[in-house]
């Protein structure tokens, strides 16, 4: 394995950390209001997922034509400048959208790296270790953000601008990488151009729609665990919330650190089971009403999570390598991906302004996740060769 890549697991985690540490900051934010409405913490969630979507046919384009490292340093400033915004009491769905313009330009760099740094061989390893890191930052950010901005959210909100400061100036010790060139035109008939020609095969297909399976389903959950936990459980703090789901995160480790042995990228098709799984999961954690057992659930709601998205990501970054670059690539998955957590999170915010019970909502998602993977799946085969077997 690359040594080039330890730099980018530090820069990754702090990024991570301090993205999730705004976000319970915001969170305990509305907690604290008189009687927020229920819509406003699945809208907190929309507006940072409206970027990766109105924005996807550009980020690649920007991943693939300059230096990927130099572009991880702009878009931690970006995040730093949302965080400041909150700091300054903008309003908070401005400001969180502002970090998700970060997050958007950050995401297909990261990942578009990946196969650079690591080749064929270390793919599915370097994405294990990315979301490991990735999943570890969520853990400790969502944990410790939440319990500083219950006791000051002036020093959470300048503790996650530090951070991510620190993670820009950690991307100077990357190479730069390579660069694509990008053809000349408009860049939204070029992305869907690529769309098209990219979804052509069962292959690139299942990894996108697979992954954005994967994070509608765990946007989902987010928002309405934040709602399920206080109805069903008796907690009515941020800090107990983020508790709760450090056992979703850590389920996420177990099962990125267990797949590259189970989930080479020739049996891409094995991840339909973890999917399978997760699903269900979902559907149990409704039938769920006390702390530990709901805590276990989510445990191995998670492990199954990790061991369906981790081959998802290194086959598509393999495939867009060899095809229209792999920070491309990435951005379609963003683009594909976010739409499919706005529409999630979308439908869940709107139950939720009609009163809907959030065990409901769990029922509803699990069984779709399931439908949908069914679908996804049909059509690949058991074995499948990589895009680059060197």
């Amino acid at each position: 394995m690359n040594k080039s890549i330890y730099p980018l697991l530090v820069a990754q985690f702090l990024s991570a950390f301090a993205d999730n540490a705004i976000l319970f900051t915001v969170i305990a934010l509305v907690m604290q209001a008189d009687h927020p409405p229920p819509w406003y913490v699945p809208a907190l969630q929309s507006v940072f997922l409206v970027a990766f979507v109105v924005l996807a046919p550009w980020v690649g384009g920007l991943a693939d034509r300059h230096p990927k490292a130099r572009i991880l340093i702009v878009a931690n400033l970006i995040k730093a400048g949302g965080a400041g915004l909150l700091l300054l009491q903008v309003e908070p769905l401005l400001a969180y959208c502002l970090v998700g313009v970060g997050a958007a330009l950050y995401s297909p760099a990261k990942y578009g790296i990946l196969p650079e740094l690591a080749g064929h061989a270390g793919l599915v390893k370097a994405n294990s270790w990315i979301e490991g890191s990735t999943i570890l930052a969520i853990l400790t950010g969502m944990t410790v953000g939440a319990r500083l901005a219950d006791y000051s959210v002036y020093w959470a909100l300048a503790s996650t601008i530090a951070l991510f400061m620190v993670s820009a100036a950690t991307t100077l010790f990357l190479p730069t990488g390579l660069r694509k060139p990008i053809p000349e035109g408009s860049k939204i008939l070029l992305f869907f151009r690529e769309v098209r020609e990219f979804l052509a095969s069962p292959r690139s297909r299942f990894a996108v729609l697979g992954a954005s399976l994967f994070w509608a389903a765990a946007a989902a959950v987010r928002v309405i665990v934040i709602a399920w936990a206080p109805a069903v459980l008796l907690m009515h703090n941020a800090s107990d919330i983020a508790d709760l789901t450090l056992f979703l995160a850590i389920g996420i480790v177990a099962g990125a650190a267990l797949v590259p042995r189970l989930i080479p990228l020739e049996h891409l098709r094995r991840a339909r089971l973890p999917a399978y799984a997760m699903g269900l999961l979902i559907v149990a954690l409704s039938f769920t009403d006390a702390v530990w057992p709901a805590r276990a659930v989510l445990f191995l709601m998670g492990t199954a999570g990790g061991m369906f998205i981790v081959p998802i990501n290194a086959a598509l970054q393999e495939i867009g390598q060899q095809g229209i670059g792999s920070g491309g690539a990435v951005a379609m998955q963003n683009f594909f991906q976010n739409l499919a957590m706005l529409i999630a999170v979308g439908g869940y915010t709107a139950a939720a302004a009609e009163a809907n019970q959030p065990a409901i909502a769990l029922i509803v998602l699990g069984g779709l996740l399931m439908a949908a993977t069914f679908v996804v799946v049909r059509h690949l085969p058991e074995t499948t060769p990589p895009a680059n077997p060197e």
